[in-house]
């Protein structure tokens, strides 16, 4: 059977087949069709440097570190020279294991407060937002200092999970070049300074109602602060508040207001989908309730958990003008250019009875026309069953023609609600209104509380300008930027965990924010504390004014407290409404294709750094992007058939224009699965703010962004000189022709359930020339789900926040020594053009015949009676052996001091209970064995066994769509082993006798029998 031939990583480009006229770029994009299209079987690879066999490729799959890590220069190294090299290395690695740790003090308590146990840390409930939609959250805490952040499991916008943003923002907090002091035009001041010098220019406007106070924020979900503002206008009538959120679902609110006249969120419930069709959207990965989005989600696609007679499984269709995480889970993907995407959706509609208005529109190319007569019978068969998700910055057309699909099949999984945005306003008009009050000289005080506006408001708004005409101009901001720059006095602004608030996730569902430590900075301020100023209390209390709005809301002290420990506000909300349409504004108008010579334009925000306010975020700067595998840079991403189109390779600059706006140099990077003629840019990069980190990183796109196309553009590509050097994970750790990530469709998988083991040849326990280790009690082991994994790489970041992994910098990276203990590898399938994308978590997958263990010269490398492969870190001499004999090329080397020991701040971030490595050792995933053994020894001490799930890995606790179980595998009534048992489980490279302890759950999907699979 066909699903018997899955699945060499590398089979059609083995570095020995690649002929040698490729050169040192290898095949061609013409050649690689050819091979793929003429393979036997089903083929999975990882890159296009891969397929066609380039120079760098060769390198890094046959030598076991990249050239610039390895003194062997392939220049035919002496047995001298060897053995000099390797005395000297062991000499080094010696001194550099018994090296002297650095002094570090330490203070006792003079009294142990009576909450702290030692050794045990606390959690506290709180929620963190992003545009404005909050996220339930947990934050750990020891001795009064936050190290990690958790999602809080009875938060409705969480379960539990939480996204890759989420899991970097607690390094923020201890940024050390985060906005200190308050500033007078760069000079240091107080805030007493500051409000003895503005309280009597306050004092005056507001003697004329607040003609000329403007106040400019980035969207607001928080009752508290919308209440303050609202309060503010009652009493100001002359005041104006704008609102600002360069990220937000524009089109989707401008659709709202034609359709139904006002601004409505949207809801889904995917626990009702039998088939789902996404238009442009990112919705599982991004944006509001992405994480309960993605826990729902992958609950229907586990066709295993239904009983045999009824495995069913939800059908998923992507429609999209980018590659995003959530459009890799598709069933059937199809790429389009936003204007033919546009037209796509529009047929959909008119085919399904849902636009009356419009004629059935044809003309679509064959495979398209193909797609959309699928769709359009799954759709018509599912009714209710059927759910249309348009993206939010999916043009207006397409919003228009998910609601009218939606409406006319009655779906019972889309709900809408009222805005939590507490000014939903027409954001580009209400900023362009800002801009002509600050030209004509109106503007007697400007505040702007958060965000980065002069750097990322639309290029045509002329803001950085007229922002230099308002009288008086104070920013709260939590780095020095483009905007503080721009503005007389800037406030530092607190974290959000440095202070009391609150907010609303997607559903309404309120959250109390609370501190988890004092302000790190005497300076800093709060957005209620500063509009408090406004109000004529310049020394407000954020925690008064929260208990006082809830207080009015019927929330005495004892409900407060609760709903504070809770993470939670009960019944709060937003009740579900029946909307009707309105005759609002109309729509703009429709998306016109590019002509010839110019191609379609996607904007996005990055998915590590966002739209910019991450970027001084080391973690998330690193974090390998989930598609491109980029990291510390943007690209611009294009088709395979159009790179080819302009001659353009990897790391190509080019000159982007749109108009008369012009970005020069940006590299080009070739992303399998965009629609030609199209391209895609994620903005966020290339300000001139913020701090060391994100200083002289990527390329700002801003200056293509017009206020008519904040989304899509039409553009020219011109190439210019030289090459870039972009720093790609995508080819770390290549496992060379090896039986990897495994798939199949619903109908095989009925048919051979069993079909993921049968794949290679596993040896029995008897054919290991080494005893097998006996365990007793606990047997540690993890299954993860490849049904479920979108590569989201939230489970990477939360794995370097809890063990205290270093950031070691783009320059590392491109040297491949970059020290991640987990990568998610991505697999493509099928021809470049449109393939199919799988992911696959790879960590230590503690071997019970570990390969590394038997070849450590000083036992660094142990086998614990618990099954785990454990470092001891200061045995380590640094042989690097055990990277060597690794097939998963899943251990990480110090090779530099990565480690900041100078920084004070910086030392608080980390886990008290992992060890900060100095360089020279060895590290790699140890099942977070520190919350193992926590866990254990309270266990111990009730005298009770560990429950079950009652430890999680701090991977496991951050994957939003749940994909990952892990327990002990001795006790057969663990999640774990219930997930070991199914027939898809399968170890990766179990012929190779290892004997992971970290299995995989193959993927099954679903296709239509109308359309051709692979």
């Amino acid at each position: 059977m066909s699903i018997l031939k899955i699945v060499k990583d590398d089979a059609p480009q083995r570095a020995a087949d690649v002929p040698a006229e490729g050169g040192s770029s290898g095949l061609s994009l013409e050649e690689i069709r050819e091979r793929l299209a003429g393979a036997e079987g089903r083929q999975f690879w990882r890159s296009v440097d891969q397929l066609a066999g380039s120079e760098g490729f060769r390198e890094l799959l046959h030598r076991e570190f990249p050239r610039q890590a390895s003194e062997w220069l392939g220049g035919g190294t002496s047995r001298r020279r060897f053995l000099q090299l390797m005395s000297a290395s062991l000499a080094l690695g010696g001194l550099s294991g018994c090296v002297k740790q650095p002094a570090e003090k330490i203070l006792p308590y003079v009294r142990q407060p009576v909450e702290v146990k030692p050794g045990t840390p606390l959690y506290f409930a709180s929620a963190a937002t992003v545009g404005g939609y909050a996220t339930g959250i947990l934050v750990e805490s020891h001795t009064g200092r936050p190290t990690k952040i958790e999602g809080n499991p009875d938060h409705p916008a969480s379960l539990g999970g939480t996204d890759t943003l989420v899991q970097g923002m607690i390094l923020d907090l201890y940024d050390p070049d985060r906005a200190q002091e308050v500033t007078d035009t760069g000079r240091p001041r107080t805030w007493g300074a500051l409000v003895e010098a503005l309280q009597p220019h306050i004092d005056a406007l507001r003697a004329v109602g607040g003609a000329g106070i403007r106040i400019l924020t980035e969207a607001v979900s928080s009752p508290t602060l919308a209440s303050q503002l609202e309060d503010l206008r009652s009493e100001l009538p002359e005041m104006r508040w704008h609102t600002w959120e360069p990220a937000a679902g524009h089109p989707a609110a401008e659709t709202a207001r034609s359709t139904f006249g006002r601004p409505l969120e949207v809801r889904y419930d995917l626990t009702k989908v039998d088939v789902l069709i996404t238009l442009d959207s990112d919705f599982l990965t991004q944006g509001p309730g992405s994480a309960r989005y993605a826990a729902d989600f992958s609950a229907r696609r586990r066709v295993w958990e239904a009983a045999e007679a009824d495995r069913s499984m939800a059908r998923y269709y992507a429609l999209e003008s980018t590659v995003t995480a959530t459009g890799t889970l598709a069933d059937h993907r199809l790429p389009l250019p936003p204007s033919t995407l546009a037209k796509a959706a529009k047929a959909l509609a008119s085919r399904l009875g849902a636009d009356a208005s419009s004629q059935v529109m044809t003309g679509f190319a064959p495979a398209v026309e193909e797609w959309l007569t699928a769709a359009v019978s799954d759709l018509s068969a599912a009714g209710s069953g059927a759910l249309v998700v348009a993206g939010p910055y999916a043009s207006p057309e397409v919003q228009a023609a998910a609601q009218e699909i939606n409406a006319a099949l009655g779906s019972e999984a889309v709900t809408y609600s009222e805005s939590i945005d507490a000014n939903p306003v027409d954001q580009g008009a209400n900023l362009g209104e800002l801009v002509s009050a600050l030209e004509s000289g109106s503007v007697e005080l400007l505040v702007i509380v958060g965000g980065n506006p002069v750097f990322n408001a639309p290029a045509d708004s002329r803001l950085p300008e007229a922002i230099l005409e308002a009288k008086e101009a104070l920013y709260l901001g939590l780095y020095e930027n483009e905007t503080s720059r721009s503005c007389r006095w800037q406030v530092p602004a607190k974290h959000f965990l440095e202070g009391w608030s609150d907010a609303r996730a997607f559903d309404g569902t309120a959250s109390i924010v609370q501190p988890l430590i004092d302000p790190l900075y005497r300076s800093c301020r709060s957005a209620h504390q500063v509009v408090a100023l406004l109000a004529g209390r310049s020394e407000a209390d954020e925690y008064e004014l929260v208990r006082d709005y809830w207080a009015g809301q019927g929330l005495d002290d004892r409900a407060l407290r609760s709903a504070i420990h809770n993470g939670v506000v009960p019944d709060t909300e937003r009740p579900a409404v029946v909307p009707s349409a309105a005759g609002g504004s109309p729509l703009a108008p429709p998306l016109e294709p590019a002509a010839d010579g110019e191609i379609e334009l996607v904007f996005r925000p990055d998915p590590t750094i966002w739209d910019g306010r991450f970027v001084n975020n080391g973690w998330l700067q690193e974090c390998p992007k989930p598609l491109t595998k980029l990291t510390w840079d943007n690209a611009l991403l294009l088709a395979p058939a159009t790179a080819a189109a302009y001659g353009l390779a990897n790391g190509d600059r080019v000159h982007v224009a749109v108009g008369e706006r012009t970005v020069e140099g940006i590299p080009v990077w070739i992303q399998p699965g965009l629609p030609a003629k199209s391209a895609t840019l994620h903005f966020g990069y290339g300000g001139s703010g913020l701090g060391r980190v994100g200083k002289g990183t990527g390329f700002d796109v801003y200056p293509l962004r017009t206020a008519a196309g904040l989304w899509n553009a039409t553009a020219t590509l011109t190439k210019a000189d030289g090459q870039y050097p972009l720093a790609n994970t995508q080819d770390h750790g290549s496992m060379e022709g090896r039986h990897l990530v495994r798939s199949a469709s619903l109908e095989e998988y009925s048919h051979h359930p069993d079909f993921a083991q049968h794949m290679v040849h596993v040896p029995t326990r008897e054919q290991s020339m080494y005893p097998p280790h006996e365990h007793d009690g606990y047997a540690w082991g993890m299954v993860v789900d490849l049904n479920a994994c979108m590569g989201c790489n939230a489970c990477v970041v939360a794995c370097q926040a809890e063990n205290n992994i270093p950031v070691v910098g783009k320059d590392q990276v491109l040297k491949a020594r970059e020290m991640h203990w987990l990568r998610v590898d991505r697999y493509y399938e099928g021809d470049l053009d449109n393939p199919r994308i799988l992911h696959q978590p790879v960590s230590c997958q503690h071997c019970e015949q570990a390969p590394c263990e038997v070849v450590c010269p000083v036992a660094a490398t142990v086998h614990s009676p618990e099954g785990l492969n454990e470092m001891v870190y200061n045995r380590c001499v640094g042989t690097r052996y055990c990277s060597n004999n690794c097939p998963y090329k899943v251990r990480r080397f110090n090779f530099l001091q990565y480690v900041d020991n100078s920084t004070e701040t910086l030392k608080m971030v980390r886990n008290p209970y992992v060890t900060v490595r100095d360089r020279g050792v060895m590290e790699k995933c140890t099942y977070c064995v520190q919350r193992i053994n926590r866990t254990r020894i309270a266990a111990t001490v009730e005298g009770r066994k560990v429950r079950d799930n009652e430890i999680k890995t701090a991977c496991q606790g951050a994957c939003p769509s749940d994909c990952i179980r892990f327990g002990d595998i001795s006790d057969p009534t663990t999640g774990v082993s219930e997930w070991k048992d199914l027939p898809l489980n399968y170890g990766l490279l179990e012929e190779l006798n290892t004997r992971p302890r970290t299995t995989y759950l193959a993927r099954v999907s679903n296709p239509s029998r109308k359309l051709e699979t692979t």
